[in-house]
C-alpha cells in the first residue's frame, strides 16, 4: 500500500521590508497626528508598505500604536528613569525638564509630546484603548515620581506644606505646557527660558 508522506511546508514570502524602520516611521506619523488623526493611508506611506504587511507585521492600527509608544518611550522618554536618580528633587526636576527641553529643540522630531497630543485628539469611542493605555502609562510615571518626592521630603527638602502628590502634578503641568507651547510654535529661546525660570522658582526648603 502507498503511504501518505506529509508535503513539506510552504515558507512564506520573507518580508521586504525592515520592521524597526516602519515602525519608526510610523510613530513619526502617530506623534504628528495623533492616533485618530493618522489615517492608514499616511501610515502606510510613510511606512512605506502596503496595507496588507502592516496588519501582518504588527496587526491592526491600534496594535501598530501601542508598539509604536513602546519605542517611544524607550528612544525619547529614556531621561525620565534617568531623572529619578538625581540626588536632590530639584535635580530630578532640572533632568526632568531639562530632557523634556531636548525633545522639543530636535528639528528632526514633531513638535510637542506624543502622549499629550494623541491624549487631547482621542475622542471616539474606538480610541477609548488608546486613553486608556495613556492614562495608565502615566500614572505609573506620576507614582514613579511620586516615590521619589516622597523621599526627598523624608530628607528634609521639600518646604513644610508642600506634598509629593501636588509636587509631581505641578512638575506634570510644565511638561504638559511645554509641550502645548512647542507644539504652538514656541521658539528654542522661549522653551528655554521656560525651563529657567521654573528651576528659578522650585521650591526648596
Amino acid at each position: 500500500m502507498e503511504q501518505c508522506t506529509a508535503s513539506p511546508p510552504v515558507k512564506g514570502r520573507p518580508r521586504e521590508f525592515d520592521t524597526d524602520v516602519a515602525l519608526t516611521a510610523a510613530l513619526r506619523v502617530f506623534w504628528r497626528n495623533g492616533y485618530e488623526s493618522a489615517s492608514m493611508a499616511e501610515l502606510t506611506a510613510e511606512m512605506g508598505i502596503t496595507k496588507p504587511s502592516l496588519y501582518a507585521a504588527f496587526g491592526n492600527k491600534e496594535a501598530l500604536f501601542h508598539k509604536a509608544l513602546d519605542l517611544y518611550e524607550r528612544e525619547k522618554l529614556a531621561y525620565t528613569v534617568a531623572a529619578l536618580e538625581a540626588p536632590t528633587a530639584r535635580g530630578v526636576a532640572e533632568r526632568f525638564l531639562q530632557g523634556a527641553l531636548q525633545i522639543h529643540l530636535n528639528t528632526g522630531d514633531p513638535k510637542g509630546c506624543m502622549g499629550v497630543i494623541s491624549t487631547v485628539t482621542c475622542c471616539g469611542s474606538e480610541a477609548e484603548s488608546i486613553k486608556a493605555d495613556l492614562t495608565t502609562r502615566r500614572a505609573s510615571s506620576e507614582a514613579a515620581l511620586i516615590a521619589r518626592f516622597e523621599r526627598a521630603q523624608a530628607e528634609g527638602e521639600l518646604p513644610e506644606g508642600l506634598t509629593p502628590f501636588a509636587l509631581t502634578r505641578f512638575l506634570y503641568a510644565l511638561l504638559q505646557g511645554m509641550s502645548v507651547q512647542s507644539s504652538s510654535g514656541a521658539s528654542c529661546v522661549e522653551l528655554r527660558q521656560l525651563v529657567e525660570t521654573t528651576m528659578l522658582v522650585w521650591p526648596t526648603r
